[in-house]
């Protein structure tokens, strides 16, 4: 079977490869993979930002059908409909991180798609505790979405909480970015989505995802507007999700006094802010990191109930011989989630 590797460390060092089909243990499921997304950390181990353990599949958001179980699997059988669980690959299982389900602080921790393999390929092997069935009435693309979905909600449901009747600045439309909007809306919040001239395509998805207000920070006086829409105090809720230095800036400037700023985006270096702030406006400020065991739990009941629509996130689907131009998709930020499907051809 074809499958994206990273072959080594650098940047670049990506290529699809024939690799064999991954042999199933007992407690083990195979999974045909259907649908897996780019996420920010593939391109961060496309360009050597991000630590992995190559040579490694990429992928790590995904969904598929079980193709067969292995010997002791009780939960699953061939032709259920799942996703998957990605970063608890491996754990020890022993800690205190590990038996309060707060699984991604595990010392020994090696994720698929990083430290083991993942799901840009046809067959993924996962223990049988990795994956969750999904409802009838989600789409396979729709259930691609699982793992970015959870760290939206964990952002926005776990740390501190965010209310009917808050203004939000959401600072960032990438794909964790709009999944924040669509939970946001789902709350019956005001939201104030902010983004770059490169992303325009993606204030679009915003708008059209039901966000109050727009701002192109490049050539829309962001402050004014957020003065304008709350008579002056400033946001309730500022959510940084761009990863970048002048959005950190904009969040904590935007922010009311005894508001709360909640990071998700990964800026990936360091950076210079006025730090003070967060003292003189008594700052609330949380920082949220993936997910946990209930972030998933809460995921699967989100997607039984259907009030969250996650479809208008999704923008592209392309085969993986043709992986290059679909994260050229990303890189561009043309578009929102961008998932891969297998085909047999390079």
């Amino acid at each position: 079977m074809k499958a994206l590797v990273k072959v080594k460390e650098g940047h670049g060092n990506v290529e699809l490869l024939d690799v064999k089909e991954p042999e199933l243990g007992p407690g083990m499921i195979l999974i045909e993979v259907k649908y897996a997304g780019i996420c920010g950390t593939d391109q961060h181990i496309y360009h050597g930002t991000y630590r992995c353990n190559p040579p490694v599949i990429l992928g790590h958001e995904f969904s598929g059908v079980v193709a067969e179980v292995g010997e002791g699997v009780s939960r699953f059988r061939p032709g259920d409909r799942v996703t998957v669980l990605p970063s608890t690959g491996v754990t020890c299982g022993a800690c205190e991180h590990c038996r309060t389900g707060n699984y991604m602080f595990c010392r020994e921790r090696k994720s698929l798609g990083s430290g083991i393999n993942g799901g840009f390929t046809k067959y993924v092997a996962v223990r049988e505790d990795m994956a969750y069935r999904i409802p009838d009435r989600l789409s396979l693309e729709e259930a691609a979405l699982t793992e970015p979905l959870a760290c939206a909600v964990k952002a926005l449901e776990e740390l501190t909480p965010i209310r009917v009747g808050d203004t939000v600045l959401l600072s960032g439309p990438g794909p964790i970015g709009l999944l924040c909007l669509a939970l946001l809306r789902a709350k019956g919040c005001k939201v104030i989505v902010a983004g770059t001239g490169r992303d325009a395509d993606r204030l679009n998805i915003a708008a059209g995802m039901g966000a109050d207000v727009i701002v192109n920070v490049d050539g829309q006086d962001l402050h004014g507007t957020i003065a304008a829409e709350t008579d002056g105090r400033g946001v309730d809720v500022a959510i940084e999700c761009a990863g970048a230095g002048p959005s950190v800036a904009n969040c904590l400037k935007a922010v009311k006094k005894r508001g709360k700023y909640i990071q998700v985006g990964i800026i990936g270096k360091e950076i210079t802010v006025e730090f003070d702030t967060i003292l003189y406006k008594q700052l609330e400020v949380v920082a949220s990191y993936a997910h946990s065991i209930e972030t998933f739990d809460r995921v699967m009941r989100i997607w039984e109930q259907g009030k969250v629509d996650v479809k208008p996130v999704i923008t592209h689907k392309v085969p993986l011989s043709r992986w290059k131009d679909a994260f050229d998709l990303c890189e561009r930020k043309a578009g929102g989630k961008v998932l891969l499907y297998y085909d047999e051809s390079r």
